[in-house]
């Protein structure tokens, strides 16, 4: 198998970090580096958390670069009351110390996509992309394929009636990358709110996870209890919604979501502020520049995903498919 190069521009983030986690386990890709930006948390607060969840997979090896502390034009609102006040769901894990790279997260990809094929997973707000594109629009235009978890097509918003929050944080940076990519006749896959929402991790999941692999699955507990109180509160789910895993999931397997080519643009201003506005009647009759995603195999997710970082065959997974429905007796 040939494995595909790809890098994850991330703000951990709990989800981020289950993200990272799924994606360092699947041989079919090989994270060449982590790029970090502000928004889930704080920059460097990102960097310490990617570190983290890197020596909790004992693949310290990975490289990670800081990227921009603030988006493009608007100012800075971190989601630490989503992520907890160290942005890990107030776990608090020792800090790892050093491994600061000599060069920023923007200047990292300018260099490395003009010399190989290299994807993005983009689980953040995409102000290091924006950056890229006003730095070396060449280097943007060499990426091979970007995945997005932003965005949403009929799905409510997550902190406004009608955005995703990645987009919502730093709209004028999606903004650009959207448009550049219409300019380039380019398509970024859309993971959004529509069928990230539907990936709940259950306080049953949670102790199947627990049962098939007690580190691994006492790991995640540790960091997900401050996600499952918010969700509770807010959206009163018993479980937490789990948006970033997903996209790397669809990254390695496609026929996990169905959806459809449009043309979207991102409002940078008003009430509608980070909205993804899909033309999915083709009132501009534009060419499209993104894949939006609208249908998920929830229990294909779950397999996936449960199956590697617990390290379990999928056809282990007995009981998955009952816990997943809510009918288990």
């Amino acid at each position: 198998m040939k494995k595909r190069k790809v890098i994850i521009d991330c703000d951990p983030g709990i989800d981020d970090s289950l993200a990272i986690m799924l994606a360092l386990k699947s041989p079919e890709i090989e994270v060449i580096g982590i790029t970090i930006v502000c928004g889930n948390s704080p920059v460097e607060m990102g960097f310490g958390n990617a570190k983290k969840i890197l020596k909790q997979m004992n693949r310290l090896d990975v490289p990670v670069y800081i990227g921009e502390s603030t988006p493009l034009r608007r100012d800075y609102v971190n989601a630490l009351d989503t992520h907890g006040e160290d942005g890990l769901g107030e776990s608090f894990l020792p800090e790892v110390t050093g491994y600061q790279q000599q060069i920023s997260a923007v200047d990292f990809l300018a260099d490395v996509l003009k010399k190989e094929k290299v994807s993005i997973i983009e689980l953040a707000p995409m102000t290091n992309l924006a950056k890229l594109i006003q730095k070396d629009k060449e280097a943007f235009s060499c990426i091979e394929e970007i995945v997005s978890m932003g965005g949403s097509f009929k799905s409510h918003g997550n902190c406004s009636p009608v955005a995703e929050y990645n987009y919502w944080c730093d709209p004028d940076g999606a903004s650009l990358v959207y448009e550049t990519l219409h300019q380039n006749g380019q398509k970024i896959h859309m993971v959004g709110l529509d069928v990230t929402r539907k990936i709940v991790l259950t306080p049953d999941l949670l102790e199947y996870m627990c049962r098939l692999n007690k580190e691994t699955g006492e790991f995640v507990k540790k960091i997900t209890k401050f996600y499952f109180d918010f969700h509770w509160e807010w959206e009163h789910i018993i479980g937490c919604v789990i948006n970033d895993p997903l996209a790397v999931a669809y990254f390695i397997n496609p026929e996990l979501c169905k959806g459809f080519d449009s043309y979207v643009q991102i409002e940078t201003e008003g009430i509608s502020l980070g909205q993804s506005v899909v033309d999915s009647m083709n009132f501009y009759r534009k060419t499209p520049n993104a894949r939006v995603l609208t249908e998920v195999d929830v229990y294909g997710f779950f397999q996936m995903f449960l199956s590697r970082i617990l390290d379990q065959k999928p056809e282990e997974l007995d009981i998955l498919q009952d816990l997943i429905r809510g009918d288990l007796k």
